[in-house]
């Protein structure tokens, strides 16, 4: 038998479950490994999509490569996991993706005829309503046209998969300029919350601004929190140049005024326009 001090790297798949079971094998296993559940390894799960995501926006490859691996070792580790416990095993998992695949896809392996990628999301809605009326509820589900939306997602994403639930049944603006409105009459309440120093009602009305916002982007065929992630690398980008020109001037942000900076950052603006 070969031990996990001889298992060697490969492409194939089940190299990988043969070191996460010697991982999780105990008295011979990695103590740290051993120790972990499915809750304690949720929020690495959870990271390394993101690290996935990072490296797709900063068209990295290599690093992609070197991240998806980190998420396949997470689905791996959950698998491994349930294996212990004989609620079901790695190829349970491969087992029910494939067939949800080919269920789901009636145009590409069945005879169901398919003209846009829009006719593709409406079968996929209608396919996933009814393998849920067959399933039936599950123990305390929650049902209604808002039912199926993870709590634990990002806020913003959560936020955007709400409404577009919510427009499926008609619940919906038609026009983004009806969203702005709505943005406007946010901001709006918002200052009249901070007028009468109410700070409980401004972060309530400033709650309900971001909605609106993510609603706005949701018509404009934009994804919030990929816009809000090119904002915030903005961000740090453009202060980086304001640290940077301050250096040569032998001053830190601490050091110089908001007037400085702010003309700093309307020159680092300018400088991205013009690149």
């Amino acid at each position: 038998m070969t031990s996990s001090r001889e298992i060697t790297p490969s492409r194939d798949i089940s190299r990988l479950i043969e070191i996460m079971a010697a991982l999780r094998t105990p008295g011979s296993g990695c103590p740290w490994d051993l120790e972990q559940n499915f809750r304690t390894i949720a929020p690495y799960t959870i990271e390394e999509a993101y690290e996935v995501v990072d490296a797709i926006e900063r068209d990295d490859l290599p690093d992609l490569c070197d991240e998806l691996g980190d998420l396949l070792l997470q689905v791996v580790f959950h698998a491994r996991m349930a294996q212990e416990q004989g609620a079901f095993d790695f190829g349970d998992v491969v087992l029910a993706i494939t067939s949800k695949m080919v269920r789901r896809h009636p145009h590409v392996f069945g005879d169901e005829a398919v003209v846009t990628s829009g006719h593709v999301e409406g079968l996929w809605d209608r396919i996933k309503a009814e393998e849920k009326a067959a399933r039936g509820p599950r123990e305390e589900e929650p049902t209604g046209a808002l039912a199926g939306v993870p709590f634990n997602l990002p806020a913003l994403t959560r936020a955007l998969k709400l409404q577009s639930k919510a427009s499926k049944v008609g619940f919906d603006w038609n026009d983004p300029r009806a969203v702005l409105a709505k943005i406007r009459e946010e901001a709006d309440e918002i200052e009249a919350a901070i007028d009468a120093n109410d700070k409980v009602d401004a972060a309530a009305e400033t709650g309900d601004l971001l909605f609106a916002l993510v609603n706005l982007a949701r018509h404009l065929d934009a994804d919030p929190e990929a816009a809000l992630r090119a904002t915030n690398a903005k961000f740090e980008r453009r202060f980086a140049s304001i640290e940077t020109a301050l250096a040569k001037n032998g001053k830190s942000p601490v050091e110089a005024t908001l007037d400085e900076m702010d003309k700093l950052w309307d020159a680092a603006k300018e400088a991205e326009r013009q690149a």
